[in-house]
């Protein structure tokens, strides 16, 4: 029963934007209503040193973006919240991809004034191929942006799902005023003018025709009354159950650096949003209220502390109790591990915990043993489906700049593609390394965080390449032939997967009509 209980008080979810939409933020303001952290750090603010609390990694804080998903939980009435910000970048798009695989439902944040973004609409369609539940928070309403029924109607026509909305801005730019709550149908507004805290003073208004409302919004009462009522005809009312199969998204109104709307999101989002649900594996299906303990690992990140060296890997629980210094089965490698401190997140603040339920996110500390998609059971041979590598698109080769550190630079590229920042190829031909990533500032962040984590200096070489394909045939006449003909552009993977390098569209389509009996795969999920 405690099991049951558990279970269902918990609320695992990402964060998701195209860059500076104010995803980060938001996490914040998220982290403060729940108690988490009593003051906002300002993202980019060059002056104040303490950057974003979950943007923990020095570049972060250099470029004021997010490049690596961070965990975070917290206790809001007595509901467990797992939040993972993830990084808006289209260059880090993976690391969003891997994460959508470990969350129950999304949050997705728009810019007021930019609308529905380019990469805003492939995360979209992340979440439809899993029919995540989504909720859409309309952000920086106190800047001057799209009439919010503009907006609903792009959001409806580039993201390809329903809407309704359960908050609605009282004017934007310099004369917001605050968010009517329609979840709830009562109006906060906050009086003060300190925005880092949630000490303001807030006045309730219940009655929407009350004249206090009108005391303090004076003339835009009336514009609220009337769009309410414009939203309420042409908007079916809302159903939680529409929302869980991912046909209708949520849309709340806000401005997370001004604390607006951002409690109102909060509180219908733990009401609303789902608890941990079955998840698929290549056998069976696997639900959360089974009592033997399964789970896998969806992302590793090392030096979370560079002063430790500690790499961490971490495991999204799917079903049972996970208990510390328990020994569990990784099932790709056969060998049963014990964790004698697991740990759970607020960011890169890191505390030991004895025991973790299905929901929730557990820091493993690794000294090798786990590749990205890896499951633990307590027994059973299970294998979670969904986490791919997408075959690159930039490609360079990197080379050693400092003779003196060959060692550190073999040990840093070898920890930094485990985490799938990127891959790592070694040519059949020449046997140079060849880094694949999906952005060019992947490129950078590798580079820097060779030089500020392990203290090895790299260089990149040009290399004209187009695609990487993982190759598998079962006409081994024809492989032959194949690695003949194409010597010079086969490689190896991290893993020891042979890869056909495609040097352009051209050459990869003469070898597919070529060898009819080789499968080119895109995606390492084969």
């Amino acid at each position: 029963m405690a099991l049951k209980s558990e279970i269902q008080r918990r609320r695992t979810f990402a964060i998701i934007s195209h860059p500076d939409a104010g995803k980060t933020t938001l996490t914040e303001k998220l982290l403060l209503f729940g108690g988490a952290i009593h003051v906002a750090g300002a993202v980019k603010s060059n002056k104040i040193k303490k950057g974003a609390t979950s943007d923990f990694m020095e570049i972060e804080r250099q470029r004021g973006i997010s490049v690596a998903t961070s965990v975070m939980g917290f206790e809001y009435e007595g509901i467990k919240v797992n939040i993972l910000d993830t990084p808006g970048h289209e260059d880090f798009a993976e690391d969003t991809y891997r994460t959508l695989t470990a969350v129950d439902s999304v949050i997705i944040v728009v810019d007021c004034a930019k609308g529905v973004e380019l990469q805003t609409r492939k995360l979209m369609n992340v979440c439809r191929m899993r029919n995540t539940p989504v909720i859409v928070f309309v952000n920086k309403l106190d800047r001057d942006g799209k009439d919010p029924f503009e907006i609903l109607d792009e959001i409806e026509r580039e993201l390809d799902i329903k809407v309704r909305p359960l908050s609605w801005p009282i004017s934007m730019g310099l004369t917001f005023k605050g968010v009517y709550n329609m979840f709830e149908q009562k109006l906060n507004l906050f009086l003060g003018n300190k925005k880092q805290g949630v000490t303001d003073d807030i006045v309730e208004i219940d009655d929407i025709n009350s004249e206090v409302l009108d005391k303090h919004v004076g003339g835009y009462a009336d514009t609220l009354r009337e769009d309410l009522e414009l939203v309420n005809g042409v908007y079916p009312e809302f159903s939680r159950e529409t929302y869980l199969k991912g046909e209708v998204a949520p849309v709340f109104f806000g401005s997370a650096l001004n604390n607006f709307g951002v409690r109102e999101l909060l509180s219908c989002f733990i009401s609303i949003a789902p608890f941990p649900k079955p998840t698929a594996t290549e056998t069976r299906e696997v639900s959360p209220f089974e009592e033997n303990l399964t789970g896998f690992i969806f992302k590793i990140h090392a030096n979370m502390d560079p002063k430790h060296r500690d790499r961490l890997a971490f495991l999204k629980i799917c079903s049972g109790v996970f208990e510390r210094n328990k020994p569990y089965l990784h099932t790709r490698i056969g060998k049963r591990l014990k964790f004698s401190s697991p740990t759970a997140f607020m960011a890169d603040k890191k505390s030991v915990v004895d025991i973790a339920y299905p929901g929730d996110i557990v820091g493993l500390h690794d000294t090798g043993n786990f590749k990205i998609g890896d499951t633990i059971t307590q027994g059973e041979q299970l294998k979670f489906k969904g986490l791919p590598s997408f075959s690159p698109e930039l490609f360079r080769y990197i080379e050693n700049a400092d003779p003196m550190k060959y060692k550190q630079l073999a040990k840093g590229i070898d920890q930094l593609m485990d985490e799938g920042v990127a891959q790592l190829f070694t040519s059949k031909a020449n046997g140079r390394k060849i880094i694949g990533t999906v952005g060019v500032l992947q490129f950078d962040v590798i580079q820097y965080r060779l030089e500020h984590e392990y203290s090895a200096l790299c260089r990149y070489e040009p290399i004209t390449l187009y695609k990487a394909c993982w190759i598998e045939s079962d006409n081994m006449e024809q492989l032959k032939d194949f690695r003949v003909r194409k010597h010079s552009n086969l490689a190896i993977d991290k893993h020891g997967r042979e890869v056909f390098m495609a040097e352009s569209p051209y050459a990869l389509q003469m070898a597919q009509d070529k060898f009819t009996d080789i499968k080119f795969h895109f995606s390492t999920e084969f």
